[in-house]
């Protein structure tokens, strides 16, 4: 009987144990499967993430802001590539101011044609200081504008020195390379940055003009004018400083030919006549105009049927 009493007391023990550690492995088990859902849903989140980033990248309007500033590169490239190439002045190929004067305004007039529409193109840092001033652009894309235009000045220089031939970039009337602006030499440092400034002066309230509000019906040839009026200045001032007006047309030639004479004329001339000209332009001649006024020289009118009828 005692024996039958111990072994039967093993078995309630076995048992008991066996019950004890059942809920254990039941909250394993449990646990088991809550931890895989745990890392599948992180695993799930980190996709996500990603794709929302990705996403950022490609919204329509960082695709938008990308474009313009691929444009206004590319715009500035093909501004010096043109307008560079239609300065060569050799003995194979003759050329002249006027000719010269002349080109150089309608590569402007394509550069804006093309790429009017997708950056504005400015072609120029200080036409894209005279912008941000005029609250056009932010602070921001005017440094982006900055870089393309730099950038595309570079690669466009680069271009027409690598498919024209050496003699025809270096020759003797243009010895330390075509394109290269300098000051005549009967002019002081002072009367080149002064021409410099008065001839950007102009260009600057060419564009503070095409940008006042009394203007937003008038845009269809802002090419053509912006040319004409290129042509104009460097006919009127190309014999004597090059008529630059741009930071970026000077910076090109420069740094491929290593031509640095002088050439802080042609950052301080432009620049400071955009930073003048635009906040006097913004504060003493800009005015806003409603939408909802009429434009009366577009308005006609119509005479009464009883104005045609003569009463005899």
């Amino acid at each position: 009987m005692p024996e039958d009493q111990h072994h039967h007391q093993q078995q309630l023990n076995t048992v008991s144990a066996q019950l004890s550690h059942h809920p254990q492995q039941q909250q394993q088990q449990q646990q088991q499967p809550q931890t895989a859902t745990h890392l599948k849903m992180s695993a799930n989140i980190k996709k996500s993430l990603r794709s929302r980033s990705t996403c950022c990248l490609l919204q329509p309007q960082k695709l938008d802001k990308i474009a313009i500033v691929f444009g206004e590169l590319i715009a500035t490239a093909m501004l010096m590539f043109l307008g560079c190439m239609g300065c060569i002045n050799t003995s194979l190929f003759p050329n002249s101011h006027f000719q010269a004067a002349l080109n150089f305004g309608f590569v402007v007039l394509i550069c804006i044609q093309c790429f009017g529409c997708v950056s504005g193109a400015h072609l120029n840092p200080a036409v894209t200081l005279a912008s941000y001033i005029y609250n056009m652009i932010s602070l921001p894309m005017a440094l982006a504008y900055f870089v393309a235009q730099m950038l595309g000045a570079f690669i466009g220089y680069g271009l027409l020195k690598a498919v024209m031939p050496e003699n025809s970039i270096y020759s003797e009337k243009t010895p330390e390379g075509v394109c290269v602006t300098f000051i005549h030499g009967n002019l002081t440092p002072l009367q080149g940055v002064f021409i410099e400034f008065l001839i950007t002066c102009v260009l600057i309230s060419i564009c503070c003009g095409v940008w006042d509000p009394r203007n937003a019906k008038f845009e269809d040839s802002v090419g053509v004018r912006f040319g004409l009026a290129v042509s104009c200045l460097s006919l009127t001032a190309g014999q004597f400083t090059g008529a630059s007006m741009n930071p970026a047309r000077s910076f090109a030639p420069a740094i491929w030919n290593g031509e640095w004479s002088n050439h802080w004329i042609y950052w301080t001339g432009p620049l400071l006549a955009a930073l003048v000209t635009s906040l006097i332009y913004k504060h003493a001649f800009r005015r806003e105009v409603e939408d909802s006024k009429l434009d009366t020289s577009a308005m006609t009118t119509k005479p009464d049927a009883s104005e045609d009828v003569e009463i005899p």
